[in-house]
């Protein structure tokens, strides 16, 4: 197998399609690609992948995009560690954080990059529209976890490294953030796939 990433290891949706092999124990290469030099428009790649990004899986010469989708596939066709709940509607709920923290909250998105999480970076405060979708974050992320320990369904799955990911970039700025989901969101980032992902190296700070 193979998967295509960013050469700068910091897509937030390469990183749970990375951990979902590492979780499976399977074994796969991969292929960082120069984002910033448009390496996913290049044509070979950009017919692999079909809609020209990253993370993209390759397997038996059948490829496929989009991280969850990525996910999904990989639970469904290998043995190991479930990345996803077994009851229906946990199973759902699962998906629902996934498509959540892609899909919306654009200002922490923007205002808070993955370079912050991953490579150091320092931005502004908050504006206006960042705090609001920090409260929307909170507020969700707080009924999501309430009454449950250390993950959102009682046991790990792939979307506690999403909804972390998402924390992630307030936590390590050093923004407010609510004990709770500071503690639930460092418990996630000590799992070894995910460490895993984050040791990798990464050029220089100033190149971003």
């Amino acid at each position: 197998m193979l998967l295509y990433v960013d050469s700068n290891f910091a897509s937030p949706y390469a990183l749970p399609a990375y951990v979902s092999l590492v979780e499976k124990g399977l074994p796969f290469d991969v292929k960082p690609l120069e984002l910033f030099a448009n390496a996913q428009k290049q044509d070979a790649f950009a017919t692999t992948s079909i809609t020209a990004r990253v993370p993209t899986l390759v397997h038996d010469h059948f490829s496929l995009s989009e991280s969850s989708a990525i996910c999904e596939y990989i639970d469904e066709s290998f043995e190991g560690t479930l990345l996803y709940p077994t009851g229906l509607r946990d199973r759902a709920r699962a998906r629902q954080v996934q498509a959540w923290v892609r899909s919306d909250l654009m200002p922490i998105r923007e205002e808070r990059p993955t370079f912050v999480v991953f490579c150091g970076a320092r931005r502004p405060a908050l504006s206006k529209q960042g705090v609001e979708a920090t409260q929307k974050l909170f507020a969700a992320a707080l009924q999501l976890l309430e009454g449950r320990g250390e993950y959102l369904f009682g046991e790990w799955s792939i979307a506690d490294v999403d909804l972390a990911m998402m924390l992630q970039r307030l936590v390590v700025h050093g923004d407010a953030v609510p004990q709770r989901l500071v503690d639930y969101a460092n418990h996630q980032w000590l799992r070894p796939s995910v460490q895993q992902w984050i040791k990798h190296q990464r050029p220089p700070l100033t190149e971003y």
